[in-house]
């Protein structure tokens, strides 16, 4: 970790240095939001944040473990920390922060209601991530398992529909594919139909955090990791098809070339050379 960190800041023109300091510099924006403009790589790269929850944790978890010395005598004294547990709120909250921000910022210059929307569906998010992380460092508080119950799944909805038909732009009802959008560019709508299926599956896969839903021949930290993976998964679905609907969007905009023709046909080139 301390390896990767060394070399992610090392500044001189070895190792990747352009696209060390391109994707550092989308880091700040992304931590330094309100301040700067949002592009599309500077949401994306936030949006991405999102779905690393687990791995903050972990980090959170390492820093305080070997930091503290806990690993010399083979104890855990993290989780009784005042300190660590302080750090385990402001830990999940930053990507989610940066979000908000974010819209916040578009909304201030563009002067676009979906801008404030899209701007609720994180702050929801964040509500209901706070919750759990409270409920997971206290649940003998049946109050904070309810709490949790009630913010999560509403966050789980919101952000579901907001995928689907803001972000992919499908679910439209009086388009020529029918629940899907006009122009695609799948051959197979049956794809875009299973990609939506999966979205909302993965999408309440992690309130297994609130239903302490437990496989007898798993352990519990074995669950948090499969857990994790999927919302990665779910994330790179969800990339994909942000992407299209972007890259269409600017297309149906003039702002991109849905396709760039050669400058030469070779069936006709090859037929006459015979």
């Amino acid at each position: 970790m301390s390896l990767v960190l060394i070399i992610f800041i090392y500044p001189f023109n070895i190792i990747y240095h352009s696209s060390r300091l391109f994707f550092l510099t989308c880091l700040f924006h992304c931590i330094c939001a309100p301040l700067y403009k949002v592009t599309l790589l500077d949401f994306f790269l936030a949006d991405q944040l999102t779905s690393q929850l687990q791995s903050f944790r972990s980090l959170e978890f390492y820093v305080c473990y070997y930091g503290w010395g806990d690993y010399k005598l083979r104890q855990n004294t993290c989780s009784t920390s005042d300190v660590f547990r302080a750090f385990s709120f402001f830990v999940v909250a930053i990507p989610y922060w940066c979000r908000l921000f974010q819209c916040l910022r578009r909304l201030f210059e563009e002067k676009d209601a979906m801008q404030g929307y899209n701007a609720l569906k994180y702050f929801s998010a964040l509500v209901a991530i706070s919750v759990r992380t409270a409920y997971s460092l206290d649940r003998g508080k049946i109050n904070w398992n309810m709490m949790a119950w009630i913010f999560s799944i509403r966050a789980a909805i919101y952000g579901t529909y907001w995928d689907l038909v803001f972000d992919w732009g499908l679910l439209q009802r009086q388009s020529k594919n029918r629940w899907l959008r006009d122009k695609l560019l799948l051959p197979y709508k049956s794809v875009y139909f299973g990609a939506m299926a999966l979205n909302v599956l993965l999408r309440f896969a992690w309130l297994q955090t609130v239903l302490n839903f437990q496989v007898s021949f798993l352990h519990k930290e074995a669950m948090i990791t499969i857990f994790a993976s999927l919302e990665i998964i779910r994330r790179g679905i969800w990339n994909f098809f942000r992407l299209e609907n972007e890259h269409l969007n600017n297309v149906g905009a003039y702002r991109a070339f849905k396709s760039v023709p050669l400058p030469f046909n070779y069936d006709e080139d090859e037929d006459k050379d015979d």
